[in-house]
């Protein structure tokens, strides 16, 4: 164990982390915005509209996120889509973990007993306030601990941005392996920073579904 290296080089690291981070967060808010989306579209009673969000759900989660990442990045250019590095790697993950995402809001939101939308339209709601008054409060404390997977496997993920030089933690590990022969000690603090993130993402998770029990 090269212990001197390791202290060169953890700044560099830090800094990595901060990339990934960011990364993490702007994918997932945008795959909670697909999936919420793409539920809403499940759930229509239009079949165009549910045929288009089955048809999203089935392709980005039957192909490797990989490969989506590199369809964006290198083929984008061809049919006029020029994006630089860290936006193609937060558009195309985002999608893709929105496709896994909108499967569990919708599971979610059939899960809730039918008879609390009976009840509520006998006391003279109309749909669009049974969902948001009723349906959608019992949801999301269902769907907190399940999205949580979600975010945990979006964290991990951003590791398939490194091939197109995003330079995030498995980038930054692979650049200074080429430079220190060193494989053992880079991704091992590569690896320390991913535990890091993700542990502190699943407080937070644990947190906001401890306060949705209460509430």
């Amino acid at each position: 164990m090269d212990i001197d290296l390791i202290l060169r080089v953890y700044p560099f690291f830090i800094e990595a982390a901060v990339v990934t981070l960011q990364l993490s967060v702007l994918t997932c808010l945008l795959g909670l915005a697909c999936g919420t989306l793409g539920a809403s579209m499940r759930l229509s009673r239009l079949a165009p509209l549910r045929w288009i969000a089955a048809g999203y759900v089935s392709v980005f989660r039957g192909t490797p996120a990989l490969i989506q990442i590199f369809l964006l990045y290198f083929g984008g250019p061809q049919i006029g889509i020029q994006l630089d590095a860290f936006a193609a790697g937060t558009i195309a993950l985002g999608v893709n973990i929105g496709a896994y995402m909108t499967e569990t809001i919708r599971g979610a939101i059939v899960s809730v007993d039918r008879g609390q939308t009976e009840a509520s339209r006998t006391l003279g709601m109309s749909k669009g306030q049974t969902m948001r008054k009723v349906i959608l409060p019992q949801a999301a404390r269902m769907m907190i601990r399940p999205l949580g997977v979600n975010i945990n496997a979006l964290i991990k993920g951003t590791a398939l941005v490194a091939p197109i030089s995003v330079i995030e933690l498995t980038y930054t590990a692979q650049r200074f392996i080429g430079s220190t022969y060193k494989p053992f000690e880079m991704f091992l603090i590569a690896g320390i920073l991913y535990m890091i993130i993700i542990y502190a993402a699943g407080q937070g998770i644990k947190w906001l579904d401890r306060r949705a029990q209460i509430v």
